[in-house]
Parts: C-alpha cells; sequence; structure tokens
C-alpha cells in the first residue's frame, strides 16, 4: 500500500527549512489494514467505473492516512441525508464544527494540508521521457511506481481514445501523442491497455493526422526522444541569450515561467540533442506517424497543429520571423564562423540552468521546467552530484491518487495553509481548533524565504526573495507576490490571538521583509503580477509559439495578485502605522486605482487563476474594501453586486464553467487574428514606433463589450460550491446583509446542503485557471472556502 510521507529528507536532498511541507510517497507492502487496503481498492473501482461522468477524484488515499495518524474516524461512504437545511445559527455551527474536524482531521504534522493539484495531463509523459532518455526509468520508477502510472494514464484516457488538455479536456493531439509514448516507454505493448486501449489511441492519432500535427511543445519532447526530426521543429536559437538586456526578445525579460522553459529548450534545440535510438524508439517513429518516418517532410511538420489543439494561433509576423530564421538564421549560425556564438550561448545557458537548479534546491519553478532543466544538467554530465541531486526530487511532484500515479504541475502547500487560517479565523468558533491554528501558524513562519538568490541575482534575471513566501515550499525558492500577500494576511491576523490559541507572533523584523518584498512588486500601473516585475512590453505575446496557452510571454498584471496586496498592506498599515507609511499609503492608492480601471463594463473582473468573472470580482471587491469602498460609496462595488446577482442560479448557488477563462481577448489574437477590423495597424507593424500604438488601442478595445468574453455557466446550470462560495464571500463584504439578505440565505443552505456526513464537502469541477487555456484543480477549496463563507455568514448574517 501507498504511503505518504510529510516532511522527510534522503540521500541527494537538500534543505533549508528541514524539507517543511515536502510531500513524497512510499510503496509499503506492511502498510495498512486488511481493511484500509480494502477501501483504497473501492475508491480505486468506484473512480474507474465512474471516471466519465465524475472526473476529479476526492484525494482518498492521502486524507484516509492522515484522518489515521489524528485519530478521526473517516467515513468513506459520505452520503448526505439529502434533506432540507434550516439557515439557523445552531445549525450553521452544527455544520462548521463538522467542517473544521473533519477539516483539522487532514492536516499533516507540519501544519499545512496535502493534497493533489492535477491540472495538465502533458506533465507526467514528459518526465518519463526525461527518465528513459537518461536511462534513469528503471532506478526512479519501480514497478510499483510504473504500474500506478499506467493506472493514471488509462484512467485518464478518453472514450475517443485520446487524452485531453487537462482531465476535463476533449482529447488533444498533445496529450495523446505524449501519453501513448509515455506508456509504450514505460512498458505497455501496443495491444495492452483496458478495453484496447492503446490501439484506439493509436487510431485517434492517425485519425487526426499523426504526431506531426503536435504542438511545438510536444515537437521538442518527442525530438528529444528521436521520434521526431528537430528539422520539424520551429527555430528556438539559445542566441537569444546572448542579446543585451535592452532587447524585448532577450529571455530574462520573459515571464518567469515561459523562461524557464524557453531557455532550457533552446539548449535542447541548439545541441539538436537525440537520445538513444533503441528499438522501442525505432517502434515508435512507425506507431505515431501515419507517412513512413523517412519520407515524412519535416519542413513542412513544423508549421503543423492539430485544430484540436490550436488555442493561440501563430501570427503571421511569428509566421514570417521562423520561416527567416528557419532559412537563413539557423544555417548562419551553424556555420563557422559564426558557430562560436552557439557554442558561447551554449554555455551560458548551462550555468544559467546550472544557477537555477541551486537555488530551487533543484525543484525549479514547474515540473516542465524541471524535467527540462534536468535533462539538460544530464546532456551537460550524466555523471554529475547535480543530476543525482534532481533525480532525488522526481519524487516531490508525484501524487497518488484514487486515478493512479501522476506528475503534479507543482503544489501548493503555502498557499492553502494561508487561505485555510483566514478561513478558520472567520468563525466565531475559531477558538476551538488552536492545536490546527498553531501547526498552521508554524507552518507560515517555516516557510518564509529568508534569503535572496545567491550572488549578483539580478544578472541571473532574479527578483528580491528575502522576506516572500513561495506558491509552494521555501526551499524552492519563487516569491510570489499573491502568496506573499496572502500569507502576511493570515499572520497578521494571528497575531491579534494570544500565544495560547494561536502560537507565538511572528518577530516583526520578519513583517517588515515581507512589506519590502510587496512594495518592490509594483509595476508602474500599480498593478501586481505573480513573480517579478514586467520586463517587457505586452505586444511581445505576438511572438508566442505556444499554442495551446495566451499571454504566456509577459508578466502581466492581475486583480488577484493586486487586491491581495491591498488587503495585506492594509492589515500591516493598522499593526505598524509609521513603517514606511508614505510608500504603503502611495502604494494602496495606485493598486486602488487599477483594480478600478480594470472593471469591465457588465461589473465584473476577469479572474486569471481562479474560474473567473466570479473568483476576480470578489478579489476586486475584498481589495477595494480594504480601502473603505462599500455600497454606499463606491459605484464599482455597486456594479460589481448587480453582476454577481444576475448570475445567481435558482437554486441558490452560482456555477462558472472554466470556459469562462478562455474567452478573454489577447493582444496577438487582436492585433493578428484573422477576424481583424484594423488592417491598417497590421501594415503599419513595421515600423517600431507602432508597437506603442498596437498596445494602446488593445487596451483601449479590450474594455469594450467583447462578444467573446463571457461569462460561462457550468452545464445544466449546475452549482459549484467554491463559486458559491466566492460570491457569498464577496456580496458579504459589499454589504449584501444590509440591503437584502436573502440572497446570502439561499447560497448558504445550499452549501450547507452539500456537506457530506463525515465534514467534508464533494470535489467538483477544476476551479483554478492557469493562461486562460489550462483549467487547475485545488483540493483543498471544497473545504476552504465553504468554511469561510459559512462562517462569515454566521458572524455577519446570524449575528
Amino acid at each position: 500500500m501507498w504511503k505518504l510521507k510529510i516532511a522527510e529528507g534522503g540521500p541527494w536532498l537538500k534543505s533549508g527549512n528541514n524539507h517543511i511541507g515536502r510531500e513524497t510517497w512510499e510503496f509499503d507492502q506492511n502498510f495498512g489494514s486488511n481493511e484500509e487496503r480494502e477501501a483504497v481498492n473501492s475508491a480505486r473501482e468506484e473512480f474507474r467505473k465512474n471516471r466519465f461522468r465524475v472526473r476529479h477524484t476526492s484525494d482518498i488515499l492521502a486524507r484516509m492516512q492522515l484522518a489515521k495518524e489524528n485519530n478521526f474516524s473517516l467515513d468513506l461512504q459520505k452520503a448526505t441525508d439529502g434533506n432540507p437545511v434550516d439557515t439557523n445559527l445552531n445549525t450553521v455551527s452544527e455544520i462548521l464544527r463538522k467542517a473544521l474536524s473533519y477539516f483539522s482531521a487532514i492536516q499533516a504534522h507540519d501544519g499545512h494540508w496535502p493534497g493533489d493539484f492535477p491540472g495538465p495531463l502533458f506533465t507526467t509523459a514528459t518526465m518519463i521521457i526525461v527518465l528513459y532518455v537518461t536511462e534513469s526509468l528503471i532506478i526512479t520508477l519501480s514497478t510499483e511506481h510504473r504500474k500506478e502510472i499506467c493506472r493514471y494514464l488509462y484512467n485518464r484516457q478518453n472514450i475517443d481514445g485520446g487524452w485531453g488538455l487537462h482531465a476535463e479536456g476533449e482529447s488533444s493531439m498533445l496529450s495523446t501523442a505524449l501519453n501513448y509514448t509515455a506508456l509504450r516507454l514505460i512498458g505497455e505493448s501496443v495491444d495492452d491497455g483496458p478495453d484496447m486501449s492503446m490501439p484506439k489511441a493509436r487510431k485517434w492519432i492517425h485519425d487526426h493526422g499523426g504526431a506531426t500535427m503536435i504542438p511545438i511543445l510536444g515537437k521538442v519532447w518527442l525530438s528529444v526522444l528521436g521520434v521526431f526530426e528537430w528539422s520539424g521543429v520551429n527555430p528556438i536559437p539559445p542566441e537569444f541569450f546572448l542579446l543585451p538586456s535592452l532587447v524585448p526578445i532577450q529571455p530574462g525579460r520573459l515571464w518567469s515561467h515561459f523562461r524557464m522553459a524557453f531557455i532550457p529548450m533552446s539548449y535542447l534545440y541548439g545541441k539538436k540533442f537525440v537520445g538513444p535510438i533503441t528499438r522501442l524508439v525505432m517502434s515508435l517513429r512507425e506507431e505515431i506517424h501515419i507517412h513512413p518516418y523517412k519520407k515524412i517532410d519535416w519542413k513542412q511538420a513544423r508549421k503543423l497543429c492539430a485544430k484540436e489543439d490550436v488555442y493561440n494561433p501563430h501570427t503571421w509576423l511569428q509566421e514570417c520571423l521562423s520561416d527567416c530564421l528557419y532559412s537563413f538564421g539557423e544555417p548562419f549560425l551553424t556555420r563557422w564562423p559564426t558557430s562560436h556564438m552557439r557554442s558561447k550561448a551554449l554555455r551560458q545557458i548551462a550555468e544559467f540552468l546550472k544557477y537555477e537548479d541551486e537555488n530551487s534546491q533543484y525543484i525549479c519553478i514547474g515540473a516542465a521546467q524541471k524535467a527540462l532543466s534536468m535533462l539538460c544538467c544530464w546532456i551537460e554530465n550524466p555523471y554529475s552530484d547535480a543530476f543525482k541531486y534532481h533525480l532525488a526530487r522526481v519524487s516531490d511532484f508525484l501524487w497518488v491518487g484514487e486515478d493512479g500515479m501522476k506528475v503534479r504541475v507543482c503544489a501548493g502547500q503555502l498557499w492553502d495553509v494561508a487561505f485555510a487560517v483566514q478561513a478558520i479565523l472567520a468563525c466565531n468558533i475559531a477558538e476551538e481548533y488552536g492545536s490546527t491554528l498553531k501547526k498552521a501558524h508554524d507552518f507560515l513562519k517555516a516557510s518564509q524565504i529568508m534569503d535572496n538568490p545567491s550572488g549578483d541575482f539580478s544578472r541571473k534575471y532574479r527578483h528580491i526573495s528575502k522576506g516572500g513566501w513561495a506558491f509552494q515550499v521555501a526551499d524552492q525558492g519563487w516569491q510570489v507576490s499573491d502568496c506573499t500577500a496572502e500569507a502576511l494576511k493570515a499572520l497578521l491576523l494571528l497575531s491579534k490571538f494570544s500565544p495560547g490559541i494561536a502560537g507565538d507572533q511572528m518577530e516583526t523584523c520578519r513583517f517588515h521583509y515581507a512589506v519590502n518584498v510587496l512594495l518592490s512588486l509594483q509595476n508602474a500601473n500599480g498593478g501586481y503580477g505573480t513573480w517579478e516585475l514586467a520586463r517587457t512590453y505586452p505586444w511581445m505575446e505576438i511572438f508566442n509559439m505556444t499554442e495551446i496557452y495566451a499571454d504566456i510571454m509577459v508578466e502581466h498584471q492581475y486583480v488577484e495578485c493586486t487586491s491581495s496586496v491591498i488587503q495585506a498592506l492594509a492589515l500591516f498599515r493598522q499593526k505598524y502605522p509609521g513603517h514606511r507609511k508614505d510608500e504603503i499609503d502611495q502604494c494602496i492608492r495606485r493598486a486602488t486605482e487599477f483594480i478600478e480601471k480594470l472593471q469591465n463594463d457588465d461589473g465584473s473582473w476577469f479572474g486569471s487563476w481562479g474560474i473567473c468573472f466570479t473568483y476576480g470580482t470578489w478579489f476586486a471587491i475584498e481589495g477595494l474594501s480594504a480601502v473603505g469602498q462599500n455600497y454606499g460609496n463606491s459605484t464599482s462595488i455597486q456594479k460589481a453586486c448587480k453582476f454577481l446577482l444576475s448570475k445567481q442560479l435558482r437554486n441558490g448557488g452560482w456555477g462558472e464553467s472554466h470556459l469562462s477563462s478562455r474567452t478573454k481577448y489577447t493582444f496577438a489574437a487582436f492585433v493578428f487574428g484573422k477576424n481583424c477590423d484594423m488592417p491598417i495597424l497590421m501594415l503599419k507593424i513595421c515600423f517600431i514606433d507602432c508597437l506603442a500604438l498596437l498596445h494602446s488601442e488593445f487596451t483601449r478595445l479590450s474594455k469594450c463589450p467583447n462578444p467573446k468574453q463571457a461569462y460561462t455557466n457550468l452545464d445544466g446550470e449546475k452549482s459549484h460550491i467554491v463559486n458559491t462560495a466566492w460570491a457569498m464571500l464577496a456580496l458579504m463584504k459589499a454589504g449584501q446583509v444590509e440591503r437584502d439578505p436573502t440572497p446570502l440565505h439561499k447560497a448558504a443552505r445550499l452549501i450547507m446542503s452539500m456537506q457530506l456526513s463525515n465534514g467534508d464537502f464533494p470535489q467538483e469541477e477544476m476551479i483554478g485557471s492557469f493562461l486562460k487555456n489550462g483549467p487547475l484543480c485545488y483540493m483543498a477549496y471544497r473545504n476552504i472556502f465553504p468554511i469561510w463563507a459559512l462562517g462569515q455568514y454566521q458572524k455577519l448574517v446570524l449575528h
């Protein structure tokens, strides 16, 4: 049986805080009782049978083990009685106690809430390709690992034989070709799988044009494996790394997540690296292509992409640039005497990646970047200690659920804890859960990043991090604006309680460090991005080569991050009114203006990291309320309330689909899309000063009504418990209680009726978002936000 291990180290591992927050799984054939093994097998079978109706797991394996460690009897039947629920004080208190008792029971001993973080369905495959190419597959993934990975990949296969970009998505060439390949690499034969899974996958690939139709990310990975040719990949010149920092396309100026994928991909492209051509690789060449491998027109293949995968089409300018680089640039750069520039660029990239590996303790910024960096490390020296450090961190990304074992895109330990603390403290009965609060408090303090990146970090394109918090664990080292803000908020709220209830307060200087990070991350327009300041221009999105994601090139600014910072600084200003007062006042004022300018005509705000208009509007209202705005004095809040109330469903809830996130205008689509109504601007693109014009015009039009930007309900007008909680929190903050509490009563009644008998709430559709086309599933949200909403409801409405 699989055993979840928390905050444990091991060989070839380093940590600055004793591995706080680390989650790994170990197979132990003697672990667990017979009853527990039967429960796990039952959960697996239940998921398999219902996988096309219920797309997400409930994290039963982890939660069952955590509950046992906390002496909590976990009822896995989890049925609701279906009876109507009264919204009186006693009933709400009873439901909150059940919810908080359950939530406390699944807290780990180091203070965080372990959980899966489902997202893209291709990250498992890319890690397997790296392990296969580096001949590390068998030593890293045991037979039991490979068995669970097969279970996961088969469980996530769609009825038509393909795999989607995510669990709720229709089949795509990227996920299908990569996952089919991964299954072959871990030992599955061409005819294996339940219900002829492998032949069905192969048929889907062939029916949709074969693997030459895969997006560029897949082209890179298949080229590395040797089942695609580098001549079929649009150029990714490593020489870009040698450009002066003043050049907008210099990789150091790009958004951190894209940068940390683009740079190692350019290294692989520059090397034209191909792994060992084994008999299996030769077989795959024939299995995934519809034409004989030697007869494929690779020059033409580089421009192909399956229509199922194209979310962000290439612009004509991008195609022209790629053609020039392919026909003229690449031949020029690979021949003497200019070939020395390539050698120099590859050396500098290798040094850069080594720096990033060391400063993230080999965790890297995410799973996609981890796989790429680990492969580059192996290419530089297969026997290096650095590669051993990399291999030791692979297990940090593996997660076991009812659906099997996957490679998570990352984890969100810190993010969940920061929200969880605020949710618990929103309840009148928070003091009854002092032990839970103390552990969470200790986790927050232990997770603060206490140093900047090493050396002259600005030359490595890194921002200050001392005093910040990462999305996941401190060892990873990448500070995030909203994670820092939400952690700071939680700590400031905890400081209002006695040490006997919440534990000892963090040192004052560490609060100051956090504020310094937040002040340093504000952009010129008053808004906040995620990891860093914006370093290049929005028009750079016209060079987005990914096809599957939008707004990936630039560090954009977001209503959520900006609101989190406003709230944190407003709380900090109350506790420490004399510390950097003028700077904080100015920061809050500019951030508030930024949020007000982002509001859509219908009163909503677009949420980029959650789904979607509900999420963005909740954050905006929280931020504006933190500076004293309310329904009576703010037209922005009035419009926002009108918007939210207009989206309430008949059952009292809100239910927004991830399709809402896909519909926002992007800069590249506006300028270069097929339906662009401004051809004169397309002609002027030849002139550099036109780029500023394009940006200003895009900004103007993006605020106009856009038929493609729309709130989209879940199918069948279905509600979502987390959307409902966000809307409740927003309306209560905006003073809906005083105007008409009826919508709040209806929403609270719905949430309460959805509670399961063990205190849990049901896992529903994906509720997070990433780059508009990448929904994510935050497993703890189903507990955190119903608790938060009902706690505020009890406090503000019933009292």
